[in-house]
């Protein structure tokens, strides 16, 4: 059993100010020299971009859908133990997640046994945020709702008439954050901006200011140091497979950005080394043994992207050679014949999938899935079922007749329970939107370094 002082900064809905006041308090805490490590709910991937900079530290996703249960409490004891404080920054809002409450924050925050700190948006609204709040701690009793930040307020009168009204339902007020537009994060069509496409240092040391001064950082720490042990036993480290300096190489740019730390030590705890690698800047491709592009932005960059001839054909080669490639939602696209833009200009890709993808002006999809294998491919075996996410603007469109096409899953909506095809599984060639954690799937990392491997076996 260990003690880890953490905290769970929740919100009664999207678009609360959870990010910016989680950035903030990470960095003024680094700022007071203790050690902070963050955590977020659901599948994310551009909020802990935000972290990462202001803590200077990985952060890590919690996500019961992606993983399963049993290994949340593990994972997260690995990763937290050693740190002055855990701050864990919600999804949505508070009892929002997939169908039945799956991977929602108040989940995490019983697993966790981490008391909750409640963010309120008060603009426009005076007594009623007291209402909110009481409302939101009696839902549900064994989540430890220990107090709430009041932001985007007025005024001082303001505040004085939302801080009496929950100091006499006796629900502790943290913090009382003003409303300054100047600390606005910049968004556009998938949420946030990644902090890989510009630099938001002087916001987060404006915004460290901000929080220092109008939240009470003592009072949280106290609460987090408070929070309960934790079971610390973080279970079997994934044994190392019989290869020998299997190499992949992994997309990592201001296009490919969208990995979770923990996904990624899967396979280097199984005896991969990850390779790093740039489409947008390399030249070539390093040697490895197998490819791995994750999720992001190339719709942003289709042009850059397009006009690196070489690392396209280099890239092209390989699939030609039959090496592993495996290949998540951004990364799915880049491997298609074109990328449409947003304006319906045309942009020649890698050309390995015969398809086109298209940005449409509509959010496509966004959800949790299960993804069951049409036929055996570099992950797994026909019928398998992967737990995934998807979350995409674009639409693909193929080159062949759908009878023809070899799509590679039939996905199938957690909420809706809607069906429908995706994908491509051709050879050693797996892509599809599908957004997957090796953590909750450990035999599909198993099965991908076996497939790297018998390629290097082949060349040799």
């Amino acid at each position: 059993m260990s003690r880890i002082p953490r905290i769970i900064i929740a919100g009664t809905h999207s678009g609360v100010g959870k990010t910016t006041i989680v950035t903030g308090l990470l960095a003024t805490i680094k700022e007071r020299g203790l050690t902070v490590q963050s955590y977020k709910v659901g599948p994310d991937y551009i909020d802990p971009g935000y972290h990462q900079l202001a803590s200077g530290k990985v952060a890590h996703n919690l996500d019961t859908w992606l993983v399963p249960t049993d290994k949340i409490v593990p994972i997260f004891s690995k990763t937290a133990i050693g740190n002055d404080i855990v701050i864990v920054e919600g999804v949505m809002g508070l009892y929002d997640g997939g169908r039945k409450g799956i991977s929602s924050t108040a989940a995490i925050a019983k697993l966790l046994k981490a008391p909750v700190i409640l963010v309120i948006d008060a603009k426009s609204m005076g007594e009623s945020a007291a209402a909110i709040a009481l409302g939101y701690k009696m839902y549900d009793p064994e989540v430890n709702l220990a107090g709430v930040i009041i932001n985007r307020l007025g005024s001082k009168s303001h505040q004085k008439m939302v801080t009496e009204a929950l100091e006499r339902i006796g629900i502790p007020v943290l913090g009382a954050i003003y409303r300054n537009e100047a600390l606005t994060m910049p968004e556009r069509h998938l949420g946030l901006t990644p902090v890989t496409e510009h630099n938001p240092a002087d916001m987060i040391a404006t915004l460290s200011k901000q929080i220092a001064e109008q939240v009470d950082i003592g009072q949280l720490i106290a609460l987090s140091q408070n929070a309960p042990t934790l079971d610390s036993n973080v279970g079997p480290t994934p044994s190392a497979l019989s290869v020998t300096n299997v190499r992949i190489g992994v997309a990592q740019d201001e296009a490919f950005s969208f990995y979770y730390p923990e996904s990624l030590t899967i396979l280097e705890n199984m005896g991969a080394e990850i390779v790093p690698f740039s489409p947008l800047k390399d030249a070539h491709l390093p040697k490895v043994d197998g490819l791995l592009f994750g999720g992001g932005f190339p719709e942003m960059f289709v042009q850059e992207l397009a006009c690196n001839h070489s690392m396209r054909q280099s890239i092209y080669e390989a699939c030609q050679q039959d090496m592993p490639v495996y290949a998540e939602c951004g990364g799915f696209m880049y491997l298609t014949q074109k990328i449409i833009d947003f304006d319906g200009k045309h942009y020649d890709m890698v050309g390995a999938i015969p398809a086109t993808c298209s940005m449409q002006a509509k959010l496509q999809t966004v959800g949790y899935v299960e993804a069951t294998a049409l036929s055996e491919n570099i992950l797994c075996e026909k019928g398998d079922c992967l737990r995934g996410h998807e979350f995409h603007f674009s639409l693909m469109n193929m080159d062949e007749s759908t009878e023809q096409f070899p799509w590679a899953f039939s996905f199938k909506k957690v909420r809706t329970g809607a069906s429908h095809l995706s994908g491509y599984a051709h050879g050693n060639i797996l892509a599809s939107y599908l957004h997957i954690h090796f953590a909750g799937h450990e035999q599909t990392a198993s099965r991908f370094i076996g497939k790297c491997s018998k390629f290097k076996q082949g060349k040799l």
